[in-house]
């Protein structure tokens, strides 16, 4: 079942298209903050997103950008101002396809359909893991907070990988070690704790602290971390 992210601003209309895809067998979320569209698409992680350009905060065109900066999912712009100028700026920010209001759903329908044909012979699938506002991105091995991109080595990247994975519980050590080095039994164990000693310093050097947390006889997991806005 495709999954289907609609960033409608009236309500109304988003109610009519949701009941309508819905009818057709996919699953669908209105966005409710208008002012983080980005973790409504992070949370419910769609194959295809409908997206309104007159938004309140920022307007569409903001946030396909914020999309396309962690995934390559299909984005129909729908929008009363349909002008040529209109057309070409939502394909330039990244849009697949535009849709002028009003328009009759049939033919949205089918121009979902058509593009999720398309866009599906490739993975589609979005490139991102969130952890309470905090973003990795899998495809660039980065850290996202608070807009700040935090550049990570390839052992760092691993290693907040399976943590992020498993959000919520705790990650063995010998897992984690499996995940950097294939097989543990050829690596001291201190080796681990050295990597995530280094980890957690550089984290507490861009204002995030406590993301990751000792679990005593067990291993790591993410914690209840405390963080600076660095854009303040």
């Amino acid at each position: 079942m495709y999954r289907i992210l609609i960033v409608e601003d009236d309500d109304v209309i988003a109610g009519e298209i949701s009941r309508y895809l819905l009818r057709w067998g996919y699953e669908t979320e209105t966005a409710a903050d208008f002012r983080d569209v980005l973790g409504a698409f992070v949370r419910f992680a769609p194959q295809l997103v409908l997206m309104d350009i007159g938004l309140p905060f920022y307007n569409g065109y903001y946030w396909c950008g914020e999309i396309r900066k962690v995934s390559q999912v299909p984005v129909i712009f729908i929008s009363s101002a349909s002008d040529n100028m209109n057309v070409v700026m939502a394909v330039n920010m990244g849009g697949d396809d535009f849709v002028a209001k009003p328009f009759d759903l049939e033919v949205l329908a089918a121009k979902i359909q058509a593009l999720l044909r398309r866009a599906y012979a490739f993975t589609g699938q979005t490139s991102v893991l969130e952890y309470k506002g905090v973003l990795l991105n899998l495809t660039d091995m980065s850290l996202d907070f608070h807009g700040e991109k935090i550049e990570l080595s390839k052992n760092e990247f691993k290693i907040l990988q399976v943590l992020f994975e498993s959000a919520g519980g705790a990650v063995s050590r010998e897992r984690i070690m499996k995940k950097l080095w294939d097989d543990e039994c050829f690596v001291d164990d201190n080796t681990l704790t050295v990597n995530i000693n280094r980890l957690r310093r550089k984290l507490e050097g861009e204002g995030l602290r406590g993301l990751i947390v000792t679990k005593k006889g067990v291993g790591y997991q993410l914690g209840e971390m405390e963080g600076e806005d660095r854009n303040k």
